[in-house]
């Protein structure tokens, strides 16, 4: 709805993707990154945005940002059902993660209602 030229990616809870999206004129860089925000956030069970700020340098946590796969930038998002953790979502290609985050958000809005685990 932005207008961003983007890449969205879900995985399920053990960061398997699932769906890739791509807008054709998104970066070729997007898909990876997206995906990798997504199983980032589903690995960690933490939204990438959090990441961000317990992960910087010179903090006990900030080896993470090193750890293979890991993408440690805003745009990936938990999600969770019937209080448990079922997969994770990634966006790249918006301008700047924390516009990322409020597209992946919206994502996952569209969709919590249809997933909730009863």
């Amino acid at each position: 709805k932005r207008g961003y030229q983007a890449a969205i990616a879900v995985v399920d809870r053990f960061g398997v993707t699932q769906v890739m999206l791509r807008d054709r004129f998104a970066g070729a860089h997007t898909p990876q990154t997206a995906a990798g925000k997504a199983w980032t956030a589903a690995s960690f069970r933490t939204n990438t945005t959090e990441l961000v700020a317990t992960s910087q340098p010179g903090t006990p946590q900030a080896g993470l940002r090193n750890l293979p796969g890991a993408v440690v930038l805003g745009g990936g998002i938990v999600i969770e059902a019937g209080g448990s953790l079922v997969g994770a979502v990634g966006v790249s290609g918006a301008p700047g993660g924390d516009q990322d985050d409020v597209c992946a958000k919206a994502g996952r809005a569209a969709i919590v209602d249809s997933i909730e685990l009863e």
